[in-house]
């Protein structure tokens, strides 16, 4: 029997991270996920362990802390001597006018999605160049790094910044057989956009497939990307949008 696999996923608590987790979790891999809500991540693992047969453990904390990436890192080789998976899904929304944008609000937005995920990569690719099989990364960017929405300046820059950063370790990365690829989910139906009553039916009418996507949607093409039917594909990005970037119309018009 093959050994399983060890993935580490960021932003998991919840949404499309959570759903990730559950996906590579029913193909038998062993997973350990980090979310800020302790208590989110401890009742997710209690129930991926029962329903899949996996190991499920819970890091809570800031994913671009330091010391919270260490412990990612030690606590995939302290229980499973692997680290074979890393999704860098966190990722925080801060809108805002780009006239009128603070400091703090960038900084953060900067801190979360471009720091956590560089830093998390570069600590899992130091593991995984040692491996025989290397790993598979993937970072979490969005349809706003390919096209245009108003007040998300800053988060777009750093969606887009993920992205090349994928591109850009192809170099570095691909002689230790390390693959990195990332995807961006357009309109996805999750546990905060359902909060908006207006959500699902303003992106169903403004996206071509006709519906904005399930977390499942995001977490299928998650799967495929760092599995081994996807060993040929890396420096890639994946844009999952029911067809939303093809056409662009605004939710706002």
């Amino acid at each position: 029997m093959k050994p399983k696999k060890t993935a580490i996923i960021t932003g998991a608590g919840q949404g499309i991270g959570l759903a990730i987790a559950e996906k590579l979790a029913a193909q038998s891999v062993n997973i350990i996920i980090n979310d800020l809500e302790e208590g989110l991540i401890t009742d997710a693992c209690k129930k991926i362990s029962i329903a899949h047969g996996v190991q499920a453990i819970a890091v809570s904390g800031d994913s671009s802390a330091e010391e919270v990436i260490e412990e990612l890192i030690q606590t995939a080789l302290t229980n499973f001597g692997t680290l074979d998976i890393v999704v860098a899904n966190s990722g925080i929304t801060l809108f805002g006018p780009f006239l009128e944008y603070s400091r703090a609000d960038f900084m953060e937005v900067t801190k979360v999605n471009q720091l956590g995920t560089f830093f998390l990569a570069q600590a899992a690719a130091n593991v995984m160049k040692d491996q025989v099989n290397g790993g598979a990364l993937l970072f979490t960017s969005s349809v706003t790094a390919h096209q245009s929405h108003e007040n998300l300046a800053a988060y777009a820059m750093s969606k887009a910044a993920l992205e090349m950063l994928a591109k850009n370790l192809v170099l570095e990365l691909a002689p230790f057989k390390i693959r990195v690829n990332t995807i961006a989910p357009g309109a996805t139906v999750t546990n905060r956009t359902i909060l908006d009553p207006e959500y699902e039916n303003t992106w169903s009418k403004i996206t071509p497939i006709g519906r904005p996507a399930a977390v499942q949607d995001i977490a299928n093409a998650a799967a495929f990307l760092v599995s081994d039917e996807a060993r040929h594909i890396t420096g890639q990005t994946l844009v999952i949008d029911g067809g939303w970037t093809s056409v662009s119309p605004s939710p706002y018009a």
